[in-house]
């Protein structure tokens, strides 16, 4: 899926922020959220260059002062160092980008300081919330024909939120790599799940049987069970389109609070209880990191923070000279 350059403001008529845009889509293969957060990274600069400078940005004319005045600007506006970090995360593919094309022949923004982000330890579930959270869509079916409260929910999506929610949870999937499973990513007999990762990058990921059966479950409803290229989850519609992450985003918070959890937990939290579930039993880094599909053994390591502190806590509330 791609974020059309003509999504840009129309003040914003930079060939090369177009072209950059373009290539994320198409080359790389980016997200639509990854599009849509480096776009809005150049926009923003591009009218604070606007408004500073009174003129549009040249690219291979800039300096570093010119993005130390960005850095000072989003300090004012509240930025948090996170949300600076991610601004300058685009800003320096850009530049590469530029620089692979000629357009530019170093980067200005190479070694410039910036405010270092807060250590946030991931969110996840423990092993009863994340039990309690797979059987919530029946146990809303349950509630909704007792008390018959509610907009109704079909026995199909109940059997397809539970398969979904299972298999989030046994490959530790990204929204956007469960909605983009096919059927025939599944090996059965091997129990193998084929993911598509970021930038087109495809990895293999174990898949338990609890989430293979209650994919078979919901897909012993239609009368023709999906095949080959098709989506693996469906909208209830008859053309069978894909679950979108929108919607999964949505029956998620639904399911949360039937749960009797925190209702603003994303789906990807689902992602992190994965990951610190591994390592809470044993499983090594390297390999946590292969299934997350990590390009960067860093990105996995903030897990290991999570089970110490865990211990830390465990140690100091149970021994005797803590």
């Amino acid at each position: 899926m791609s974020l059309p350059a003509e999504n840009l403001p129309p003040e914003v008529r930079d060939p090369w922020i177009r072209k950059f845009l373009a290539h994320l889509a198409t080359d790389r293969g980016a997200s639509i959220y990854t599009q849509r957060n480096y776009s809005q990274a150049l926009t923003e600069f591009f009218r604070w260059h606007v408004d500073e400078r009174k003129s549009p940005p040249v690219w291979e004319k800039l300096q570093r002062d010119d993005f130390r005045g960005f850095v000072r600007f989003l300090g004012r506006n509240n930025l948090s160092r996170a949300a600076v970090q991610l601004r300058f995360s685009a800003l320096r593919t850009f530049y590469k980008f530029l620089i692979r094309h000629g357009a530019a022949e170093t980067s200005p923004i190479k070694n410039l300081s910036l405010p270092k982000p807060e250590k946030r330890l991931p969110k996840f579930l423990t092993k009863q919330q994340m039990e309690a959270l797979l059987v919530a869509p029946f146990e809303l079916l349950k509630i909704q024909k007792e008390k018959k409260v509610g907009r109704p929910v079909s026995q199909i999506a109940a059997l397809r939120d539970v398969a979904v929610l299972e298999t989030i949870y046994s490959c530790g999937l990204r929204v956007s790599e469960l909605c983009g499973l096919r059927v025939d990513d599944v090996d059965w007999s091997e129990q193998i799940m084929r993911v598509r990762g970021k930038g087109k990058k495809e990895r293999l990921v174990p898949v338990g049987k609890p989430a293979l059966m209650a994919i078979q479950d919901y897909w012993n409803t239609f009368k023709q069970p999906p095949g080959g290229a098709s989506p693996i989850f469906f909208t209830e519609t008859k053309k069978r389109a894909p679950l979108s992450p929108l919607q999964l985003s949505r029956r998620l918070k639904k399911y949360l609070s039937i749960a009797g959890l925190d209702p603003s937990l994303t789906p990807h939290k689902l992602r992190h209880s994965y990951a610190t579930h591994l390592l809470d039993a044993g499983a090594d880094l390297r390999s946590v990191q292969e299934l997350l599909g990590h390009a960067h053994l860093i990105t996995t390591q903030v897990y290991t923070h999570v089970t110490t502190e865990r211990l830390k806590r465990a140690y100091d509330a149970a021994h005797p000279r803590a």
